[in-house]
This record gives structure tokens, sequence and C-alpha cells, in this order.
């Protein structure tokens, strides 16, 4: 079996060196796609909402993707030459404060446009109202979850931070009600 996943990471990988915006898009869709699918089943729903699964999974794919794999060329630009804690530290803080609000927003208002289909106004309301909460919250989690991963970094050879952010991040969202995203 670890012969199976070991050569899965290796394919993954040259796609990723040979396509990388196709493959990091690919992902971001799947991910989102599992990550609702997981949500949905967590918050009780007897029958997955197929149609949302797969708005969602087009978010990812058609823009969380590609916006993070242009955000993450031009933070390389901008740190060019620099490696180190401190520098992935001084990335996650600039990405933090620049990119994950603007996400958010956008993730909102696509999910109340898109997703829910609401008007315009009530989307624009539940976003003024909602908002802030939504923001801390993910500042909670990408912090709790970035600790986790640096204090585990030199005991596993995988990304089992990662793995468990995208969990937790599950669990958040199946707590959270629906008309609360």
């Amino acid at each position: 079996m670890s012969e199976v996943v070991a050569m899965a990471g290796q394919a993954y990988m040259k796609q990723l060196q040979a396509h990388p915006l196709r493959t990091k898009a690919i992902t971001s869709g799947v991910l989102a796609g599992c990550s609702d699918a997981v949500a949905q089943k967590i918050s009780g729903v007897s029958k997955l909402q197929l149609r949302r699964l797969l708005l969602i999974a087009l978010y990812g794919f058609a823009y969380a993707g590609p916006f993070g794999h242009f955000l993450h060329k031009l933070m390389d630009r901008f740190f060019k030459g620099k490696k180190g804690k401190e520098t992935t530290a001084k990335k996650v803080l600039v990405e933090q404060l620049t990119a994950s609000p603007w996400n958010n927003m956008m993730f909102m208002m696509y999910f109340g446009l898109v997703v829910e289909g609401r008007p315009f106004g009530q989307v624009k309301n539940k976003v003024k109202k909602d908002y802030a909460s939504v923001q801390l919250t993910a500042w909670r989690v990408c912090f709790f979850c970035w600790g986790i991963d640096a204090s585990i970094h030199g005991l596993f050879s995988s990304d089992f931070g990662g793995f468990f952010c995208f969990l937790f991040f599950c669990a958040v969202l199946a707590n959270c009600k629906l008309d609360q995203l």
C-alpha cells in the first residue's frame, strides 16, 4: 500500500513540476469538493447536495487554485532568495493580512450568489453582518494549524499538519449553520 501512495505522490509531483497551474487548480477543486462533502456529512445531511458540492469544487478549480498559484509566485518574487522559518512566517503573515480577507469575502459572495442563489442585496447584508467573525475564525484556524504543523514538522515525513487542518476545517464548516457562511 505504501508503494502505491509513494508512486501516486511521485506522479503528482511530476505533474506539479510540468503543469503547476493546472495541477493546483485541479487539486484545489478536488479538495474543495471533498471538504464540502465531509462538512455536509458531519452536519448530518441524509443525502449530499451534489449541486452545492460541484459548485464549491468549481470555486476551488476556477478561483482558489489559480489565485493561490499566482499569489505564491508573487510572494516568491517579493521574498526572492530568502528561505527558512522566518521567511515562511513572513509569507504566512503577508498572506493572512492580504489574501485571506479578500478570499473569505469572495467565498462568502460566491456562496451566497452562486451556490445559494440569493439576491445581491441580501448577500451584501450577510457579508456586512458576518464577515468579521468569519475572518477572525479563519485567522484562528490558520495560526492554530500552522502551530501544529511547525511543532510536528520533524516527526512525520508527510504533511500531517496540512491533513489535520483539512479535517479541522471540515469540522468547523460542519459546526457552522449553512446560513452562517
